[in-house]
């Protein structure tokens, strides 16, 4: 790979998190996204641009301010989540981070007023209909972009384990999918998704995205709904195969295994190790795999293995555990894989809730969850 100048290992993330707003009697999505918005921007501790509009109005999203260590990520979170959790809460609706609702209730969820959103609406209406899904966004600095197809290719084969531990999506139209992320399916349907080919270098990169965008079945760089990509205005990369967390101490785990992942890559490029080869078709189905069962079954290894999910996130970590102590987040992420193992996914935990006590008891948990210390 060839290096760019001054080169170092990257050390900053930021978080993003997609929430629905429900009724806390019903559990159905209503659109006070606007009204919710303008709320959690009066709290003074709140600024205006860690607040953003989603593509339907059932939805809101906060991002954090750039982060050099996990606790501060934490602690961002969690002022978000409490800050517009009290606006929802003022306006008669509550704040839940589940990548599906539970019901959706009837008629179709309005589009945000934004000419990309109208846009979207008019290329594929029933997918936008059926976008009632929430992710976990983390963005990871890199050196350079040509470090960044480099981290790329090197993230693949690690993406559906990340979807697997995520899970937080079982429930759709009021029953169990079947799936733990029933999320990743429903995204998996736009043109361009799922886990990203892999590239020779920047140029092969620049010139495929072209490519896709002379096609005009994407309109920008925005709809590479890629479960990791490159952006093409700040020197980071983004990770976006993780359902919403129920908890933020949750997306606190999933982004310092994230940065862990591309600092590894960062050392393996430079050390010239090769890249581990897995098939696209391998991946995708390992991806579905993932979406399918969560930790509940097996899942395939970064070099198109069966293996149980057990065994693939103790290869994960021991995959990341040199990057982990380099950036003193070995303790707090282990402490929290241990729990997941323990405690199960969110998905997991929706399922138990439902069968203890239906959707009510569903709703509840999510909503207690979203907001807990």
């Amino acid at each position: 790979m060839r290096r760019c100048e001054g080169c170092v290992e990257p050390v900053t993330l930021g978080l993003e998190e997609e929430y629905l707003l429900l009724d806390p009697d019903t559990g159905v999505p209503v659109p006070l996204a606007e009204q919710v918005r303008a709320a959690a921007g009066l709290v003074p501790l709140v600024d205006a641009k860690e607040l953003q509009s989603e593509l339907l109005q059932v939805q809101v999203e906060v991002a954090t301010t750039i982060c050099t260590e996990l606790k501060e990520a934490g602690g961002h979170l969690l002022r978000l989540r409490h800050a517009v959790g009290a606006a929802a809460e003022a306006n008669g609706c509550r704040l839940a981070a589940c990548g599906t609702p539970p019901l959706r209730g009837h008629g179709t969820a309005l589009v945000t007023e934004q000419s990309r959103y109208r846009a979207l609406q008019i290329q594929a209406p029933q997918l936008v209909a059926e976008q009632l899904v929430n992710g976990l966004h983390i963005h990871t600095s890199v050196p350079c972009p040509e470090a960044g197809v480099a981290v790329l290719n090197r993230l693949r084969g690690w993406l559906p384990v990340l979807v697997a531990m995520s899970a937080n999506s079982p429930l759709w139209e009021g029953h169990d999918t079947g799936f733990a992320s029933w999320r990743t399916v429903i995204f998996g349907r736009w043109p361009v998704s799922g886990p990203p080919p892999a590239f020779r270098d920047l140029v092969d990169h620049n010139e495929r995205v072209e490519t896709l965008l002379d096609t005009a079945i994407i309109r920008d760089t925005g709809q590479l709904y890629w479960q990791a990509r490159l952006s093409d205005r700040f020197p980071t990369v983004e990770v976006r195969c993780p359902d919403v967390q129920l908890r933020a101490d949750e997306a606190v785990m999933f982004a310092g295994i994230v940065r862990a992942l591309v600092m590894t890559a960062i050392r393996e490029a430079d050390a010239a190790v090769p890249v581990p080869s897995i098939a696209p078709e391998v991946l995708q189905a390992a991806n579905w795999q993932a979406a399918r069962h969560g930790l509940g079954g097996s899942l395939i290894t970064t070099t198109g293995e069966r293996r149980s999910a057990g065994d693939v996130v103790a290869q994960l970590m021991e995959h990341i555990t040199p990057a982990l102590d380099a950036a003193g987040d070995t303790r707090e992420v282990v402490s929290l894989v241990h729990r997941l193992l323990q405690q199960g996914t969110p998905a997991d935990r929706q399922r138990r809730a439902l069968s203890q006590g239906g959707l009510k008891a569903v709703t509840d948990l999510i909503i207690s969850e979203t907001t807990a210390l």
